[in-house]
């Protein structure tokens, strides 16, 4: 059963979008869940979880019996269902459920304080919120202070009424609502690094296209890798490495519901035997510590992946010296669905996001909307068909994000001539020193190279003069101590790797970052810390 074609024929009654033809009526849960069936994998394990192994036939089962559940529970067309629910098959069955039966999901940030979760429940209106028991309080004390009060709310497992013991209940045959490539399918919550989060609205096709562009024609994923991120999946990174890459490929997903720590991973990692990795900067950071004593089995690996922040080129060095694997960085965006800019194995630049994946199209402007040249560094927006089509009941900020086609990244970056892009730092966040623009990634990236660093965030901050010059926000490696004597050795280690302005004047040493969930440290909280 061929329900998509790739650089093929074109059905009749159906849309091609850049060498993807979908049919009339497509519904996206059709080919991530109901096409495995057709081709033979019932028996296959498509998730692996600390409680449990689930076949593809099992999953196809479970997404129908949450379909017919949601059905019955009065939810309608179009209407939003809320997932604050942890890394489980409960998350995979409701996501692919509500889709299945025209109702669009909206996967939540787990981490949130009870005023977000107040925050979300009013401005997507939605109709049912769904809940693991472990983030019981937030949620409940959230729906208490929201002006509205979804009409379904249930726990997604664990004792008493909950949505996995309703399942057994529930036929395991549902016909996936008809959609289209352009419809509504779901929504992602950005991760707020500036005021309230605002939901991004993804299509039907936006999960095809990144599965296939960035997982299968940049990635290299296949049938039988197993996939396991750290990231989680209820942000569009970890959505895409954690469940729509496995599923597009037919392969496994592996699954931890608890922190990623070093620790965590390291034993997930030994357990399940994953092939492929994905993680964040900081927690590539954190593993090389560890790995100063620790000596986990990572031989089952073949390639690690990286985003949600730039990857200092440090990391990336220190991690082939030690696991002798790759990381691949890239950038992508809650908007975006995944990464449109990426190294590969073959081609790669220490350092850098990267060249354009296949499918999407960068242009670098300047402060008149201007087209830069190779080296220049300005305003990085970009065009691909995985973009959101809006944000929700946000015209202002669609307006300045979405530009037609286009969409507005607010990173700055600079492409050099052999076509890789540069990360400089997210637009607001760059420094005009002496006046001349300064990125703060790059100060960041020196002070990493520092043994006694383990990470860093620089910031703009007025002297006494009211200039503005760099200041340092340092987390130290296990056992170092701040110092006069260290902060004089970091400025003449910066002096000796930039340009004579850049060093920082100031120095904090903090037990941690702010960062968000995808792992983006939140700069503006640093700004207007004493």
């Amino acid at each position: 059963m061929v329900l998509i074609e790739i650089e093929g024929g074109r059905a009749r009654g159906a849309a091609s979008e850049g060498g993807l033809t979908f049919p009339d009526g497509f519904n996206v849960a059709t080919v991530f869940i109901d096409r495995h069936l057709a081709e033979g994998r019932a028996g296959k394990v498509a998730v692996r979880t600390a409680a449990g192994d689930t076949t593809y036939g099992e999953l196809a089962s479970g997404v129908n019996r949450c379909a017919n559940l949601l059905v019955g529970l009065g939810l309608g067309r179009g209407e939003r269902i809320l997932l604050v629910v942890k890394d489980s098959i409960e998350f995979f069955h409701l996501f692919w459920g509500a889709i299945k039966a025209g109702i669009v999901p909206v996967p939540l940030n787990t981490l949130l304080r009870a005023k977000d979760y107040a925050f979300m429940i009013a401005n997507a209106e939605c109709a049912a919120l769904v809940y693991s028991p472990e983030f019981a309080a937030e949620v409940e004390a959230g729906l208490a202070q929201s002006p509205h009060r979804p009409a379904v709310v249930l726990r997604a497992a664990g004792e008493g009424d909950t949505v996995a013991a309703r399942l057994a209940a529930q036929s395991e045959s549902f016909d996936a609502v008809p959609a289209s490539a352009e419809a509504d399918c779901f929504w992602l919550y950005s991760s707020g690094s500036t005021g309230d989060p605002k939901g991004a609205v993804h299509r039907h096709r936006d999960m095809v296209v990144a599965s296939e562009f960035y997982g299968v024609r940049t990635l290299g994923a296949r049938e039988d890798d197993v996939f396991f991120s750290a990231a989680k999946l209820f942000f569009a990174y970890g959505l895409g490495n954690g469940m729509t890459f496995p599923l597009w490929v037919g392969g496994t997903a592996v699954l931890l519901d608890a922190r990623p720590t070093p620790e965590s991973t390291f034993a997930t990692i030994e357990r399940f035997r994953p092939t492929l990795f994905f993680g964040v900067p900081t927690l590539y950071a954190a593993q090389l510590h560890a790995l100063e004593t620790a000596t986990p089995d990572l031989g089952s690996l073949r390639l690690c992946v990286s985003a949600g922040e730039a990857l200092p080129a440090d990391i990336l060095r220190r991690w082939r010296e030690r696991t002798g694997l790759m990381i691949l960085d890239g950038i992508g965006s809650t908007e975006a669905l995944h990464i449109f800019i990426s190294n590969r194995v073959d081609d790669c630049k220490p350092g850098s996001s990267g060249r354009l994946v296949e499918g999407y199209e960068a242009v670098i402007l300047d402060e008149a909307d201007r087209p830069l040249p190779a080296g220049e560094p300005g305003r990085l927006i970009i065009k691909g068909l995985s973009t959101a089509r809006c944000y929700w009941r946000s015209p202002e900020k669609t307006e300045t994000t979405m530009l037609g086609e286009w969409l507005n990244t607010g990173d700055t970056y600079y492409r050099d001539e052999d076509g890789f892009f540069f990360y400089c730092g997210r637009s607001d966040d760059m420094l005009k020193v002496g006046g001349i623009w300064c990125s703060p990634f790059e100060i960041e990236a020196a002070l990493i190279e520092h043994p006694a660093v383990l990470e860093a965030a620089v910031v703009g901050r007025s002297d006494g003069e009211g200039l503005v010059k760099p200041e340092a926000w340092i987390v130290l490696a296990g056992g170092r101590l701040a110092s006069a004597e260290l902060e004089t050795d970091l400025v003449v280690h910066c002096k000796a790797r930039l340009a004579p302005y850049k060093f920082p004047r100031r120095f904090h040493f903090v037990d941690e970052l702010p960062k968000t969930a995808t792992g983006k440290i939140q700069r503006f909280r640093l700004r207007i810390e004493e």
